[in-house]
């Protein structure tokens, strides 16, 4: 159990995330977009967030009944980081539209954002129904359950996402991360690298891709996978990054091969 928690504190330590909305309402944060090894990872939006967030939020003050105003501005303040702002809007516009189910997806992951993980699991689960599965709400879903810990029941609902959209990337950059929290590091590999071969995959699907290989000590495989999406003195970086974790990571590798996960790296 020791280990287990230092797995997956060494994890989020490089700023290792889910995709936990990919898709969802026609919008995208860093946050919902699988992670980085780097500790200091940059992203460079189009537009600026904070001024999304100004417009946005002017149309939803003018008539905060309006439920696509109210879901623009709440994924607005999302990307630009005001994620409880965030959560309250979208709180408040639920209640407005009880049966909204873009309102209720929106809501359930910015309740996820704020660390709220079991309402939104209750929320997430009023977005869809079982006869009607949303693939993304899915695979948000298995997102929070792997917050909580749950990883088996989080790789169920990846599946059934899967089920429905075959080899989305993003969903299987979920799952291979799955695998990697709950140190099943042989399929965590395998699973990432069928996400990173898929067309239209995020970079950062690689990059989990390279960290999974450095986890189980293959630096100079990780280097030349995370060289292909950074310059090389950043790759090298992240890899010598990764060498100070694992160096005070409680010897995370030999519970890994213990589990069967094997010289291979996991995804």
């Amino acid at each position: 159990m020791r280990q287990q928690s230092s797995l997956a504190r060494l994890l989020a330590s490089v700023a290792l995330t889910a995709i936990l909305a990919a898709g969802l309402g026609g919008c995208q944060t860093m946050s919902d977009i699988t992670g980085s090894i780097s500790p200091k990872g940059e992203s460079k939006p189009d537009t600026d967030p904070h001024r999304a967030a100004e417009i946005y939020g002017e149309r939803y003050r003018a008539d905060p009944k309006n439920a696509e105003a109210a879901l623009a501005y709440g994924q607005a303040l999302r990307t630009s980081g005001q994620r409880s702002q965030a959560a309250a809007v979208l709180e408040q516009a639920t209640i407005a539209h009880p049966g909204d189910k873009a309102l209720l997806a929106a809501y359930g992951r910015a309740l996820a954002d704020v660390g709220k993980f079991d309402q939104a699991l209750e929320v997430l689960t009023r977005a869809h129904s079982p006869d009607q599965p949303d693939w993304r709400i899915l695979s948000v879903q298995g997102a929070v359950l792997d917050q909580l810990g749950r990883h088996p029941d989080a790789q169920r609902y990846y599946a059934s996402a899967l089920k429905i959209k075959p080899d989305d990337p993003a969903v299987l950059s979920n799952l291979g991360l799955s695998y990697a929290l709950a140190k099943d590091l042989k399929n965590a590999e395998a699973t990432l690298r069928r996400a990173a071969a898929q067309p239209g995959g995020d970079p950062r699907v690689r990059q989990n891709l390279a960290l999974v290989v450095g986890l189980q000590g293959r630096f100079a495989e990780a280097e030349s996978i995370a060289r292909t999406y950074l310059p090389p003195d950043a790759a090298a970086a992240n890899v010598a990054y990764l060498r100070q974790m694992l160096a005070q990571g409680d010897n995370l590798r030999g519970p890994a091969r213990q589990n069967g996960a094997g010289p291979a790296p996991g995804t």
